[in-house]
């Protein structure tokens, strides 16, 4: 059975960000970094995890985001 894999990328000004999503356990990683050590506030991970939330796939896939520019 393969593995359904999703990927996108999104771009503003010279601003880049490259999403996986790899079906896991829910972990986030940014720029190689757990979310707790990327983002010091609660209410930065939780605008992370909000589109996970509401669509029910928190804890299903792990994201793995790379983000450069701004």
């Amino acid at each position: 059975m393969s593995e359904v894999c999703y990927n996108a990328v999104g771009r503003r000004k010279k601003a880049i960000a490259r999403i996986r999503l790899i079906p896991g356990e829910g972990n986030i990683i940014i720029n190689r970094r757990p979310i707790d050590e990327y983002f010091g506030l609660e209410t930065l991970k939780l605008a992370v995890r909000q589109p996970l939330t509401l669509t029910d796939t928190l804890g299903r896939f792990d994201v793995l985001a790379t983000v450069n520019g701004g």
